[in-house]
């Protein structure tokens, strides 16, 4: 059983207050078409989507990055078409608040998984070097198998985004694909 994770793409991570820019706008219609083909096989779809509240000075993010996914946003809306995809098939997705980096991390996302015998998960999103990197490791140490869609991730930081790639594949024995 498989599972496909959408990692933060959303308003504010594309083009708002903590842009990926021209590389996450370029992967917004294979990440909707991968969504849209994930409902359609019946595999279970989840948006895991960075969550902040506006003034929380004590989390570890506020000292490095801008606000960004703020709660009640339009930054943190899911950006172009998977927002349709989403609403289109809200009842088959499940939409997951994160506060940390990892979907796993103080979430119930593995009690989900497990509990739908699910042992390999589709990783795309953004960024890749940052949040789709920690949710990769917290996968792997959980034991799922991993599959990374090259095509459908994207980070602000190029050099980033290579090494993750390359540590996908060559440390958690990841998978990368591409249409």
């Amino acid at each position: 059983m498989k599972a496909l994770i959408v990692i933060d793409f959303t308003n504010d991570f594309v083009d708002g207050s903590l842009p990926v820019g021209q590389p996450g706008i370029d992967i917004e219609p294979r990440i909707a078409q991968l969504t849209a083909e994930f409902v359609q096989q019946g595999d279970y779809v989840v948006m895991a989507v960075d969550l902040h509240d506006e003034n929380d000075t004590f989390h570890p993010e506020s000292k490095l990055f801008p606000p960004h996914n703020l709660r009640g946003s339009r930054g943190r809306e899911l950006y172009g078409s998977l927002k349709n995809v989403y609403e289109d098939n809200r009842a088959y997705i499940y939409w997951m608040d994160k506060t940390r980096y990892s979907a796993f991390s103080g979430t119930d996302l593995e009690l989900k998984l497990r509990e739908r015998g699910i042992t390999e998960l589709h990783l795309c999103g953004v960024c890749t070097d940052i949040c789709v990197l920690h949710t990769a490791v917290d996968a792997y140490n959980q034991g799922f198998a991993i599959t990374v869609h090259q095509d459908a991730v994207a980070s602000f930081n190029a050099e980033g985004h290579t090494w993750a790639l390359g540590h996908f594949e060559n440390s958690l024995g990841a998978r990368i694909v591409k249409a």
